[in-house]
């Protein structure tokens, strides 16, 4: 498998309280705009889901922002926080 462009990765993340359906509710809009999980890390915290995603979107039509309203507005309904964002910014805000 090759690696993806360059900018074409995104950091999505996600919190809140542990309910049936959150993992297929994003994969499958994710799976919907052809964008692959490149790698998740998921865990419960007491009662709190937490997630986090890196994403290949070269393979999308979808853009960013039509893909953070959607996954926005799905959390939103679910009760959950839902963040997405360019893995170059998600490096430059956490840098040591």
């Amino acid at each position: 498998m090759t690696r993806p462009e360059e900018g074409k990765r995104l950091i999505i993340t996600v919190l809140g309280h542990d309910k049936v359906g959150i993992i297929a509710m994003i994969s499958t809009i994710l799976a919907e705009a052809q964008i692959n999980i490149l790698d998740i890390s998921q865990t419960i915290l007491q009662e709190f889901f937490t997630m986090v995603m890196v994403v290949d979107t070269s393979g999308s039509q979808t853009d960013v922002v039509t893909l953070r309203d959607i996954l926005t507005r799905k959390g939103e309904e679910m009760g959950i926080k839902i963040t997405v964002q360019h893995e170059d910014i998600f490096k430059f805000m956490h840098r040591v």
